[in-house]
């Protein structure tokens, strides 16, 4: 039963968990009671560029790893800048003595009180939001000693072991030694450490030779070269005590120190160190005030949106457990993709900015190892992104467009030299600068034809563009930015769709032939596969409803053009019945465990709840081959945009309680199919969620289309056409509901939950 909502209700919100509408609530702030063994006990910390792994050791100290988005090395490995090392004499956290560690999601800090009573320290560290800095206080009854220590494990110059070289993907087959050169201490008669790693050669111009591009070395600029990364660490009442070591100057109540962060690219380490030295220079704010305005930017995040799933009265105890899992995961994600979420580079899908040491069959490897390594794959990476939308963090997405966008005239160029035509292509895995991973590309290449890739995962795998094409198109359709559309989305939205028409041309029929071309990694090799015909079905319709006075009439005739050359998506008769299949011919068998046919699904929502053939897409999705609710497969995000509460409750509950035993963060998902913390995993279980509650199909929205009775829920979460929806619904009843701005509630359908 569908109902139009006639009323609006204004209702206060949190009243379930006791907090003000804004703040996660808190029975999920993580807390632990004891230290960690190694950094596998680590919890997460971040400003959106900046991301730390911090834990204390028992009997031992206070570390953190530090990492950042565009710390990219000789061999576009995504690195960790180092470790720090604070510690305290006295020792507060003396094995036994009482400890509290502390995630405030709140207020983006980690809390932690530790020692017997009378000389028990508070520390509170964070990585401030407005600033490239990671701040430590530091406060107890006795005056006490603090230490701060720089560590490195990248102290001489080490070629990777053939097992580690799956952390340099790309060059796992290269026949030349990988080679990790070595972090650097500055020296210094100042209270002060600097360290960095430099790079001083770089694989950018060998890997475009590699790949017959040689051409371009002229044009482009090597994004690697001369990039240094690292720190300055300053304190007060701090001095060097030789090495990379700063040490109080005399005992202390209190202790602060800052680490600034800086990663650059510059033709001297001199001026590296300037500009890092002028970061501490300029901070000229007080530690308090500081924290204020970092709060500040912590709450307005947490008042953007919010998803609190309960146990409805009478429903199974296990749903208890369930819904505080989801609740829990969807909040502990969303806080980490805020960690990583603003940087220079998009969020990695294999670890973001939290990989720590790695043990790996038998072999224990550094915190820079990361399965996959350093190139992004758009089928995991987009997962991460689908969710900021409805969750209000359409700015989190600029990064991943700024990526495509920076490395577009490579693409034309590339498409111009490889297949004589225009437009532009970017393959499924790529350097952030665009070029193939060479062990993708292939080492030994026979007699391939220039272009064609040797790993035949990817080989005529060219749909990722046009899924980014969709993720710009939803950012537009939230925030109606028409600046965004004139001067990002439409560079690539003239020259993506113009790459699959030229490179698939009409045939006597008037329709393109998606031949030779592959169905994901899945089949690969098919003719007319479902991905890119659906995919440029989705798309293009989209470009063609964009307001005409953003786009030309030369623009829209092109975009009308390929549209009307498109061939059907694929079907095929299963029992009797028209289900949609993973391409039209299939000519040889599945490789990998994707369900291509679902992309009309999701991510191109073709069909769906109040489209046509909804009958066909519920009995394809009945019919999958693969079935799975972890890493990047998208079980419940597909069954809950085709209506199915239960199934959607179902494999989203069991997707947020996989948790992964040899992390202590409950949000530390994987490694699944890539690797820990798992984005793939996290991202999918925030969409799901996001689906199960609203969704949208032009104007209309439909709240709670995939909604189950066991479960109540307090929301906020955003829509189309810069639309807000907050409410609460609680046995059985939409007990309060706002809708802003207020023309936009005629466009809401409220499903009864199932």
């Amino acid at each position: 039963m569908k109902t139009r909502i006639t009323l609006i209700l204004l209702a206060a919100m949190g009243a379930a968990y006791g907090g003000s509408a804004a703040s996660p609530p808190e029975p999920y702030t993580v807390v632990w009671n004891t230290p960690s063994a190694d950094s596998s006990g680590s919890m997460p910390l971040g400003n959106g560029d900046i991301g730390l792994n911090v834990w204390v050791e028992e009997g031992g100290d206070l570390l953190f790893y530090i990492g950042k988005t565009d710390a990219w090395s000789e061999n576009a490995r995504l690195l960790k800048l180092g470790r720090i090392r604070v510690s305290f004499l006295p020792n507060p956290f003396v094995a036994g003595a009482p400890f509290r560690q502390t995630l405030d999601v709140r207020t983006g800090s980690i809390q932690i009180e530790a020692g017997a009573k009378g000389r028990r320290v508070s520390l509170r560290i964070w990585v401030d939001a407005h600033y490239p800095a990671v701040r430590i206080e530091a406060a107890s009854r006795k005056a006490s000693e603090m230490r701060v220590r720089f560590e490195s494990w990248r102290t001489e110059a080490r070629e990777l072991g053939k097992e580690e070289r799956f952390s340099a993907y790309g060059l796992i087959n290269s026949p030349d030694p990988v080679v990790v050169s070595p972090d650097r201490v500055v020296d210094s008669a100042e209270a002060q450490i600097v360290w960095f790693h430099r790079n001083e050669r770089s694989i950018w111009a060998d890997t475009l030779r590699h790949q017959q591009l040689e051409h371009w070395i002229a044009q482009g600029r090597d994004p690697l070269l001369y990039r240094t990364f690292g720190g300055l660490i300053r304190g007060e009442g701090l001095v060097r005590s030789g090495g990379a070591e700063l040490v109080s100057a005399t005992p202390q109540e209190k202790h602060r120190a800052v680490v600034y962060v800086l990663s650059a690219q510059r033709p001297q380490a001199a001026g590296w160190t300037r500009q890092v030295r002028s970061l501490w220079e300029l901070d000229s704010e007080e530690p308090h005030e500081g924290f204020a305005k970092h709060e500040e930017w912590w709450r307005a995040f947490w008042d953007r949106s919010w998803i609190r799933v309960s146990p409805a009265a009478g429903a199974p105890l296990s749903e208890a457990r369930k819904t505080r899992a989801v609740t829990q995961g969807y909040i502990l994600q969303r806080f980490i993709t805020a960690c990583a979420g603003r940087g220079a580079m998009p969020i990695k899908f294999n670890g973001s900015l939290f990989t720590v040491d790695a043990q790996v069959g038998e072999n224990r490897f550094d915190a820079d190892y990361r399965n996959w390594g350093g190139p992004y794959w758009f089928q995991n990476t987009r997962l991460v992104y689908w969710p900021m939308p409805a969750s209000g963090d359409c700015d989190m997405m600029l990064p991943l467009f700024r990526m495509f966008l920076d490395a577009l005239p490579f693409s034309i160029a590339r498409t111009k030299t490889y297949f004589g035509h225009g437009g532009a292509f970017f393959p499924e895995t790529m350097y952030f600068w665009g070029a193939y991973a060479n062990d993708n590309y292939g080492w030994d290449r026979g007699d391939l034809p220039m272009g064609v890739t040797e790993n035949r995962y990817i080989r005529y795998h060219y749909d990722g563009a046009l899924e980014l094409l969709a993720l710009m198109l939803e950012y537009y359709a939230y925030t109606q930015d028409e600046a965004f559309v004139t001067g990002e989305l439409l560079p690539l939205a003239e020259a993506v769709p113009a790459f699959f028409y030229e490179h698939y041309p009409p045939r006597e029929d008037g329709k393109m032939r998606f031949e030779p071309s592959q169905a994901l990694e899945t089949w690969q090799k098919v003719i007319d596969p479902a991905p890119p015909i659906a995919g440029l079905r989705w798309v293009l319709e989209g470009l063609l409803g964009l307001p005409k006075r953003l786009t030309s009439p030369t623009q829209r005739q092109s975009w009308r053009m390929i549209a009307e050359a498109l061939p059907p998506l694929p079907l095929e008769e299963k029992e009797g019945q028209a289900v949609l299949a993973p391409a039209a011919v299939i000519l040889e068998e599945a490789r990998n465990a994707e369900n291509p046919e679902l992309y009309a699904i999701f991510p191109y929502r073709l069909y769906g709840l109040g489209k046509p053939g909804l009958a066909v897409a519920r009995k394809t999705f009945e019919r999958r081959r693969i079935k799975g609710n972890k890493g990047w497969q998208q079980d419940d995000t597909q069954a809950a945009l085709l209506g199915h509460a239960a199934e959607a409750r179902r494999r989203l509950s069991a997707r947020m309680l996989a948790k992964n035993p040899g992390s202590r963060f409950p949000a530390f998902w994987g490694p699944n199919f890539d690797w820990i913390p798992d984005q793939d995993h996290g991202g999918n279980g925030l969409m799901a969620l996001q689906c199960m509650l609203l969704q949208h199909a032009g104007r209309e929205m439909r709240l709670f289309p995939a909604w189950p009775k066991e479960w109540d829920v307090e929301f906020k979460i955003h829509a189309p056409y810069d639309t807000t929806l907050e409410g609460a619904y609680r046995g059985g009843e939409l007990t309060a509901l706002s809708v802003r701005p207020a023309w936009r509630r005629a466009d809401l359908v409220i499903v009864e939950a199932q």
